[in-house]
């Protein structure tokens, strides 16, 4: 899983006269955090020493902390990376936006591809096909991979159909109609209308 620290720079403080040493520290001195996952974070100190933070635990692997047993800089920094969003809190990663590439946060668990709000589609969006620039209504966003759902009338699996060459196998299945037309948000749709299956990849979310 690809995860991006913060830049190695200190942060923006109108006043630091009502903080602590620790706490004025952790804001002005230059450092990196780059969240590792289960909750653990790695931090580049000013002097380019690197420590490992454990944020539930409240433990760090630098010498105020292991020493003097205090919440030394470096879980403050991470703590106010969090608090500000630069930083991904215990249980999620950073991760890029598979349309735009913008930087989201995701659960650990959660499977690719992953969209931001704008790019996330759902029953009852309008999307486009990328390999036709065709227009289409989603009715359904399945958990099932497009390596693993068969089209019966092709003898094939989404993934292995031959204009589903050049998209990602083991991304979810979305069900579609064409031509454009209304759709409950539950997914609910007209018998007559046949639904299509796509990988989710091959679809984005049309303006």
């Amino acid at each position: 899983m690809k995860t991006t620290a913060s830049p190695k720079a200190p942060l923006p403080v109108p006043s630091t006269d009502h903080l602590t040493k620790r706490s004025r520290r952790a804001r002005i001195e230059p450092m990196s955090v780059l969240s590792l996952g289960d909750g653990l974070y790695e931090v580049e100190s000013a002097s380019d020493h690197t420590y490992l933070v454990d944020l539930e635990a409240g433990r760090c692997t630098c010498p105020d902390h292991v020493f003097r047993e205090a919440r030394c800089k470096h879980i403050r920094r991470v703590a106010i990376e969090i608090t500000e969003g630069r930083t991904p809190p215990p249980g999620e990663v950073a991760v890029d936006c598979r349309d735009c590439g913008e930087t989201i946060f995701v659960d650990e668990d959660e499977p690719a591809p992953f969209y931001c709000d704008e790019h996330a589609i759902y029953a009852g969006d309008t999307v486009r096909d990328r390999e036709t620039g065709d227009r289409l209504t989603v009715v359904d966003v399945s958990e099932l991979r497009a390596d693993a759902v068969e089209i019966g009338a092709a003898d094939t699996t989404v993934a292995e159909y031959e204009t589903n060459a050049d998209y990602d196998p083991d991304v979810p299945v979305v069900g579609a109609i064409y031509p454009h037309a209304t759709v409950a948000p539950n997914g609910v749709i007209p018998a007559s209308l046949k639904v299509y299956v796509f990988p989710r990849t091959r679809l984005e979310k049309a303006s």
